[in-house]
Parts: structure tokens; sequence; C-alpha cells
């Protein structure tokens, strides 16, 4: 492998993030065996989860991203969020006091539907963060970045662990910050905003950080990337229009709140590579020399997408009749049916049999491009640009 400095970006999307657990199978199969090829991990949501369980384990690739694998074959929804009747009834009554009685009721008000205790519980298990911070010190990572919503500002934020040679950025809506990695970092990032409440990190309230990095590519570029693989869970752009509402009715809140959804966790990566891709046609009229150069504060950065060859929400409400009774009646109250809304059942859809199907969509995906991963890695790094201050 060419000796430049790789990064892995991975995003988020609640459920639909086992995709990229599958892709990392593959690839620790297809790449040679080692520690984790990667120096830079960057993750948003449900990817800071999976980024940092492999940068606790980067002694061995292969090792990690089974463990990755299993631990994922182990999900239920039990073991995401509270689930039980009494808890799901509660939260919602909850919310029909505070919406209905306009305040005037009184009580501690409610600002998310279900309770992520469980994943707390899970990630206080699985994530060795004192392991990450050996590996980190001992050179095989440079560094490890999760990123978060601010509620307080407004802003994106990337805390980030690792080499003494990044400098903490800032620009208009998001700023990386130089922190000690914790579950609360990881729990921030991956709070869905609605579904689950904000996190307290030192003195602010954070939510999930692909609400406001619309480049996610940045904290990779920012912690000295040289070439980028990204793990996208969103399998293309649909066409314009599409099947309408059954005789005339009413989009059900469920189909606007899937595409909100949508909007938020899908789309970034995709405008990031056309970012990209654009800066390379660009420099494509500018003398190697220059660039070389770096008199345009430019450098050469190639980028390989994987992404998903099906749409990951249509694979989700073929599960719906295993979710937990309670939440499918709740969930049912904003339009969600098994053939209604499956993009907003996605994002909770941690069902063993979904989760294995994505699984191994992602595993199959990204061993159909062994010979593409596998040139990406030989390749010295001229095939695409970013700016340096992304």
């Amino acid at each position: 492998m060419a000796g430049d400095r790789t990064a892995l970006v991975l995003t988020g999307g609640g459920a639909r993030a086992a995709y990229q657990v599958g892709a990392l199978r593959a690839l620790a199969e297809v790449l040679p065996r080692g520690p984790l090829p990667f120096e830079v991990v960057a993750g948003i949501s449900a990817g800071a989860i999976n980024g940092v369980a492999l940068a606790c384990g980067a002694q061995d690739f292969a090792g990690g991203a089974a463990a990755l694998h299993q631990t994922w074959a182990g999900l239920t929804p039990d073991r995401i969020f509270r689930t039980g009747a009494l808890k799901l009834a509660a939260t919602g009554s909850r919310w029909m006091r505070d919406l209905g009685g306009g305040g005037l009721l009184g009580g501690n008000s409610i600002n998310y539907l279900l309770d992520p205790a469980p994943l707390r519980r899970l990630l206080t298990d699985v994530l060795p963060l004192a392991r990450m911070r050996r590996h980190l010190k001992a050179g095989r990572l440079h560094a490890v970045a999760v990123s978060a919503t601010s509620y307080l500002s407004g802003a994106g934020v990337t805390w980030f662990e690792g080499s003494d040679r990044i400098r903490p950025w800032q620009r208009s809506t998001r700023e990386g910050v130089r922190a000690r990695l914790t579950v609360d970092h990881v729990m921030a990032s991956a709070a869905i905003p609605i579904f689950f409440p904000p996190v307290k990190v030192e003195d602010g309230w954070y939510g999930d950080g692909c609400v406001r990095l619309v480049y996610p590519m940045s904290p990779a570029i920012h912690a000295g990337a040289e070439r980028i693989l990204a793990i996208s869970v969103r399998h293309g752009r649909a066409g314009p229009g599409g099947p309408g509402a059954p005789d005339g009715a009413p989009l059900p809140l469920s189909q606007i709140a899937g595409v909100l959804l949508n909007a938020v966790f899908l789309d970034s990566i995709d405008t990031d590579l056309e970012r990209l891709e654009r800066i390379n046609r660009t420099l494509a009229y500018v003398p190697g020399e220059r660039v070389a150069a770096r008199e345009l504060e430019l450098r050469p950065i190639p980028v390989l997408a994987l992404r998903p060859s099906q749409d990951l929400g249509k694979l989700a409400g073929d599960e719906y009749h295993r979710f937990p009774s309670m939440l499918r009646y709740l969930l049912k109250g904003i339009g969600v049916t098994r053939d209604s809304g499956s993009d907003l059942l996605s994002y909770l859809a941690f069902e063993p049999v979904y989760v294995a199907r994505v699984m191994e969509l992602g595993y199959t995906d990204t061993l159909a491009r062994r010979d593409e991963v596998r040139a990406f890695f030989r390749a010295e790094p001229r095939g695409g640009r970013a700016l340096t201050s992304a």
C-alpha cells in the first residue's frame, strides 16, 4: 500500500449503519491482513459508533471488523432504547399533555420519543477507549474524530483526539475542538433529533452531527487525510416524481418526516462528493507544478465512496411487524405502516433480520468492487482533490 495517510469517513443513518459493518468486514477480507489501514477515522452519528469501535481495535482490522459485526448481529430494539409498554406509553402521554395542554398543565416538558439508556450501557461495554488512546500514542492512529450539533449555538462541532500537529479549526457554522473522547461524545453524535434526547457534554447540549455537518469529509481533511474512503448508506438519488398518495389523500406525516431525515442523514455525503468532483474539474486546468507547490492552498485527495446497491429504506418495511407493539402504536399515529413510512422506520429498525440483511448487502456490494478497492489503496494520491481548508 502507498504510504500516504488514509482516512475512513462513516456517516449516520441509525440502523442503516449496519451497511457500514458489512462493508468493513468485506474490506478486511479484500485488503492484506494487519492493523487498521486507516490512520484517520472520522464518524458522524451511528458512523461515530462504528468508527470509534474500529479505532479501539486498530491493532487488528479483521478482528475489529469481526467484533463489530458480532455486536450488530446481536442487536435488538431493547438494546438501543427502552421498549417497555409502560415506558413508551408514559413518553407518549407526556407528548400529548405538552402539545394538547399548551403548557398550561405544567410539569417537565419532554424533547424525545425514546430513551437510549440501553445504548449507553452497550457502548460502555464495547468501546474500550483506553485501548484507542494507546493506539493513538503508539502512532498506529493519527486521529479519531466524532461530530455533533450544538443545540445552543446551532453550530456543528467535531471533537477530535490525536496528533499534536492537528490544529483546531473554526468556520462559519462548524468548528473542530480537541477533546478527550468519551461515551458522552459518541452518544451526542448519535442522538437523532426528536427520537433521542440531547446529550450534555461539559456546558453544552448536543444532538446528531449530521444535522449541521454538511461536509462530512471535512474533519478527515483537517486531521491530515491524504486519501479518503467514505461509506454512504444511500443507494442513489431517486428520480423525479414517484407514487402519489392513495385516492389523492394528504401525505402522512411519516413520509414527510422520512424525507426530512433523509435530507439530514443521506444527502450530505453526496453533496460533499459533488463538491470534490467540481474542484477536480476546475484543477484540471491548473498547471500541475502550481498545485504541487500549493500555491492555491490545494492538495490532492483521492476519494472512493462505497454505497448500497438497494434502497435500505424499502427493506425496513418488511420488518414492521417485528417492532414492539407499543412503538408500532405510537408510530402508526403519524402514518407509519408496513407499506408507508419505511424511510422513517429504517432509522429505528434494529431488528436482527433487518440488520442481518443490511450487513450482508454491505458485504456483497463491497466484495463486488474488490478490484476498485485494491487499486485505490495502491494508487498514488493524485486522483481527486479537495480544499485543505475544507
